[in-house]
């Protein structure tokens, strides 16, 4: 069975391709509406043409993929409402200093920070002046007021400041991220600064919040440790906001994030028992109408109880396909349900389809559908236990390949426990979450501490405990794992190349593996070349600190006044991961490096440049020096002045006023973020 001779998943194809389309490349909102009505209209008309003739034509096909790359950019331009003409992006100056009123309209809880509660939320209104858009809120944490909520309307007097990309290379970018997102912009506040007026709800998201928090206060009374009642939001209401950070690296550790997020795996636990609640509606046409509008309706309301997430979504939107399919009576196919889904959730989210999560749920679910059963069929035995254990693992195991290398893209670590964790965990996922499906009922009819709610506790402190256990066994946890685009791309070819070889063993197919291996290790060639080949010199950011890296093929020196191990610092790890770095050395600062036969002199808060006849290049200050930098630059004439993170800013604010006067390039590590020489 080819999977492009479904219609859906090759519209569902051409939809994606123009979100990409539409998200890379600047396209009006007004030509891509154009473009769309023009060729669907030029699609009708082909077949009208066709019907009369009753001769199909290519130009059908042709017409219909491009209608459908022209909609996916449509779509991406609809959503995107920084195209409006009434975005804040377009009527506020960023530039400008004084505050003003902001109205705004909380429209999602994240999980706060160190030192900041904060929200997505909608600008409804800046002063006197309509406006459009979502922004990052940020209010600073008070303990004497009460956490916002879905659909609170506040004032802000505030201002808007632009998104700061991350200060160091290959830091996650949240800018980037919250682009997808369409967030633009932020706002700092505080509770003096804020007004809430009004604690009405009146979105489908509002009153999901009003009762995950309604819930929440229900399973409270039932005195759940901290941690306890973490995991049961996760796995029962889709919140993951108030796990503790050790406890969610510990279940990322153990390669059981999955069961945090609700998917694929949960909904499909859940179909079952409503399909078995329900059974007795199996009798009649009418009946199982009936049954399949009361499960949708039940999946599609604990979507919405769970935050319309996109692993939510996803999931709950290709399992209402299989339970119309299977209670109608009609034949289905995965890949035709999982392209429905597909199609329908970016035609109205396009930007689903840049979720980290949203990628890996459905190259799981293809992994088990492909993969697992050419693992499961050859040890396949007439016993059920043993195929039931052989069931577990090959089904753990297809989806581990699936996510391996986009896994590997984005967290460079894999999880050699894995394995153990589903076999332990995964068959008793359903009874642990029809369990907690009794204790919220139990809480919620205000049915006190009892030992059924103990015992849930228990499990779910013994589940916790567990994955403790598994994520300390640091020898099968692969870390640090570099994989770059290129090889992301070259690792499913390998993978695709290798299941059609399995599925249907050919010569052509066989030849077509054995390209793939040698494209496969031509790209680590190229990537084992290309690093040990590369030089770069770095001064990185960070505060109180002061930190030179050098980068050497694949070593890199760090100069630095860190306390060791230097490991420690993410920001290095996440440099050295990147850049296919296999050895790190640290040694302490100098006062002069030599860079591509140019000299950089550090000057600290020691003041050592007195040198005669002596020029600098680059010129980097460190540890708040008391200098007079006009002399300082008359003294040595350097070209470039540098100063990082270790300088009070009240200093940096005035070597940079120095450097405009005297028209000398100024770069501060703690406004710009890292600076790199350029070396040629």
């Amino acid at each position: 069975m080819k999977l492009l001779d479904f219609a859906i998943v090759k519209l569902a194809f051409w939809l994606i391709a123009g979100i990409l389309v539409g998200y890379y490349l600047t396209i009006s909102l007004g030509v891509s509406l154009l473009l769309s009505i023009t060729l669907v209209i030029l699609l009708f008309v082909i077949y009208q043409t066709s019907l009369r003739t009753f001769k199909p034509t290519v130009w059908f096909g042709l017409v219909s993929y491009l209608a459908m790359l022209s909609l996916g950019i449509l779509t991406v331009n609809i959503h995107n409402q920084k195209l409006y003409k009434n975005h804040y992006t377009s009527i506020y100056d960023f530039s400008k200093t004084s505050t003003s009123n902001i109205y705004v309209t909380i429209r999602e809880v994240l999980k706060p920070n160190t030192y900041n509660a904060r929200y997505i939320a909608k600008i409804n209104r800046i002063d006197t002046t309509k406006a459009v858009g979502k922004i990052l809120l940020n209010i600073a944490l008070d303990s004497s007021k009460n956490t916002l909520n879905v659909d609170d309307k506040l004032i802000i007097n505030a201002n808007l400041q632009n998104l700061k990309p991350p200060k160091n290379p290959d830091q996650f970018n949240y800018k980037a991220y919250l682009k997808k997102q369409y967030v633009y912009a932020q706002i700092y506040s505080n509770n003096n600064h804020t007004l809430t007026i009004s604690h009405n709800t009146f979105s489908i998201l509002g009153y999901a919040n009003r009762i995950r928090l309604f819930v929440n206060k229900k399973l409270e009374t039932l005195d759940f440790s901290k941690n306890e009642l973490a995991v049961i939001n996760a796995l029962l209401l889709g919140q993951r906001q108030n796990i503790d950070k050790a406890l969610y690296q510990d279940y990322a550790n153990a390669g059981a994030i999955h069961i945090l997020a609700i998917s694929g795996l949960h909904i499909g636990i859940i179909l079952f028992m409503l399909e078995f609640l329900f059974s007795f509606l199996n009798r009649g046409k009418h009946s199982k109408l009936i049954k399949a509008f009361l499960i949708v309706t039940i999946l599609w309301l604990f979507a919405i109880i769970a935050g319309l997430s996109p692993s939510v979504v996803r999931a709950v939107t290709m399992f209402t396909a299989v339970a119309i399919a299977i209670n109608l009576n009609r034949p289905h196919n995965i890949f035709n349900t999982l392209a429905i889904s597909v199609f329908v959730l970016l035609l109205f989210k396009p930007m689903f389809l840049f979720e980290v999560g949203f990628q890996m749920s459905y190259l799981a679910v293809i992994g088990i559908v492909t993969i697992q059963p050419l693992l499961y069929n050859p040890i396949k035995t007439r016993f059920w236990l043993p195929n039931k254990v052989f069931n577990y693992a090959t089904v753990s195991i297809a989806a581990q390949i699936g996510v391996l290398p986009i896994s590997l893209y984005y967290f460079h670590q894999f999880p050699g426990l894995f394995l153990l964790t589903n076999m332990v965990i995964i068959p008793f996922l359903g009874f642990i979450l029809g369990y907690g499906f009794i204790v919220i009922i139990m809480a919620t009819l205000n049915i006190p501490k009892n030992i059924i709610t103990n015992f849930y506790g228990d499990i779910i402190d013994a589940m916790n405990l567990f994955f403790k256990w598994v994520a300390q066994q640091e020898s099968f946890l692969f870390k640090d794992i570099s994989i770059n685009g290129i090889l992301l791309f070259v690792c499913y070819l390998l993978i695709i190349a290798f299941v059609r070889y399995l599925t249907i063993k050919t010569f052509k197919r066989l030849v077509i593996c054995l390209i793939a291996i040698i494209l496969f290790q031509s790209t680590l060639i190229f990537n084992k070349f290309q690093h040990e080949t590369s030089d770069e010199y770095i001064i990185f950011q960070k505060s109180k600190k002061s930190i030179l890296g050098f980068q050497k093929g694949k070593q890199l020196y760090i100069y630095s006044n860190l306390k060791p191990p230097i490991t420690k610092e993410t920001m290095l790890t996440k440099y050295a991961v990147s850049n296919f770095i296999t050895t790190v050395k640290a040694d302490s600062l100098k006062n002069v490096y030599s860079i591509n036969n140019k000299t950089l002199l550090v000057i600290d808060s020691l003041n050592t440049y007195q040198i005669k006849s002596f020029t600098a290049d680059y010129l980097l200050l460190r540890n708040s020096p008391k200098i007079h930098l006009k002399r300082v630059i008359d003294s040595l004439k350097p070209k470039t002045i540098i100063a990082d993170g270790s300088n009070y800013k009240s200093y940096v604010t005035r070597w940079k006023e120095t450097c405009r006067k005297e028209k000398l390039p100024f770069h501060s590590t703690y406004e710009k973020g890292a600076y790199i020489f350029k070396l040629n």
